[in-house]
């Protein structure tokens, strides 16, 4: 895995300090909502809980199941964790298990509402009364963070409540939490009246692998909120290479933008609106047709005022056909030469569904199967891809079929497809 982006750079190495200098915002309560919403006017009054601790920086266990990510953490004590793939922090009460990750929004509870997505919609679980707040990243620059359309909803049951924030520092929208279920960011849509109030943004780059005859290749170019977690996007594209680059910018919503690049057979589309889109697929905005041969571009994104917002001058990693094409393994062979990442990325359900079918097939007995059971998830794994590799090639076969069945993307990832 590459190193962490420059958000989540930024989140670790000023956590401490944005910490020591949350500034209260005053946050007006005048939304007006349609029947089956409520908004909670709650909120506790500024005195020593407010001074928060420096938090402790995590990284999540992460499993991937059909492109989509779940995190999990064991919070050993009480205090203030943060979450270094996502960006959230969570102000834990008791040691606890954490499970997260982000879902869709349901557009049919935002519009009744006045309400427009202003952050991933993250589904949390954890044992009760052991989170006492979520900090949820937002993307307002800091000159616009006196706005009041700023919120948070909680989703539960197919209802939504308006929650009124304790804090909005310069990162974060601070929530108090009695109920899990699905927590979000929102704007009312008054903060859109103005049509030229930027929000922070980020540049994401992607380079597919050369194709060989056309001697070309693409560089996938996303315009994206500050505050969508890379690796999100990066299992949608799990055969490209993410470039690592400096990624900060401002973007407004339905404003033009172009992209420039010297060196390009083509840029599609010539332009294109920035949106504010915090779906789960994050297609991109640009494609860069480019030489199968480029070694440095210059990459510059524009405004529809002919302005530069983004500009960025990379280097390409050298990419062979050998780097493409992945090299043709015996299955007991090719399983071992994944195992560490199939013992870290597959899920429960799916090595307890390759158990079953494996029985059924004859590869394992009932006695194999049983002693595999009864161990934890990591555990789990391992007792099943040695099991098999120890049966010869035929078995492994059965299991990388078994296992491009159930888990696509998993099968993909690990080159078993």
């Amino acid at each position: 895995m590459e190193s962490p982006t420059s958000f989540q750079h930024a989140v670790q190495t000023e956590s401490a300090r944005i910490f020591y200098s949350l500034q209260e915002k005053t946050m007006r309560s005048t939304d007006t909502l349609d029947s089956g919403f409520e908004l909670d006017h709650t909120t506790a009054e500024t005195d020593q809980e407010d001074v928060m601790e420096s938090p402790t920086s995590f990284m999540p266990a992460v499993q991937t199941e059909s492109a989509r990510i779940c995190y999990s953490f064991r919070c050993p004590s009480p205090g203030v964790f943060l979450c270094t793939l996502t960006g959230v922090m969570f102000n834990i009460s008791q040691e606890a298990e954490l499970l997260y990750r982000i879902v869709q929004w349901d557009e049919d509870l935002l519009h009744p509402a006045n309400k427009k997505a202003a952050s991933p919609l993250f589904n949390i679980e954890s044992s009760k009364d052991a989170i006492r707040q979520l900090h949820l990243p937002h993307c307002e620059p800091q000159e616009a963070l006196l706005s009041d359309c700023l919120s948070v909803v909680h989703i539960s049951a197919g209802k939504m409540k308006v929650l009124k924030p304790r804090k909005i520092t310069d990162t974060h929208v601070i929530v108090e939490v009695t109920h899990l279920s699905s927590f979000g960011l929102v704007w009312n849509i008054k903060r859109f009246w103005n049509k030229d109030k930027p929000v922070s943004g980020q540049v994401l780059l992607f380079l597919e692998p050369i194709n060989f005859r056309t001697q070309r290749q693409n560089l996938n170019v996303l315009l994206l909120t500050s505050n969508i977690p890379v690796e999100e996007v990066r299992v949608k594209y799990r055969d490209a290479n993410f470039i690592q680059a400096p990624s900060k910018c401002k973007l407004i919503k339905d404003h033009r933008y172009t992209v420039l690049c010297p060196v390009a057979y083509k840029v599609q589309p010539p332009e294109e609106d920035f949106d504010l889109d915090f779906g789960t697929n994050y297609p991109p905005t640009f494609q860069i047709r480019l030489p199968a041969d480029t070694e440095e571009v210059t990459i510059t994104i524009q405004g529809q005022t002919n302005t530069d917002v983004w500009k960025c001058t990379i280097d390409l990693p050298e990419r062979t056909r050998s780097q493409s094409t992945p090299q043709i393994l015996p299955p007991d062979k090719h399983l071992f030469a994944v195992r560490k990442q199939f013992v870290d990325q597959v899920s429960d359900s799916t090595v307890n569904q390759l158990l079953d079918s494996l029985l059924q097939q004859g590869i394992i007995n009932k006695e194999e199967m049983d002693s595999a059971r009864i161990k934890p998830r990591a555990d789990r794994a391992r007792d099943v891809i040695d099991v098999v590799r120890n049966k010869g090639e035929e078995a492994s076969s059965s299991l990388i079929d078994g296992l491009r069945e159930l888990d696509p993307y998993l099968s993909e990832t690990l080159h078993l497809s």
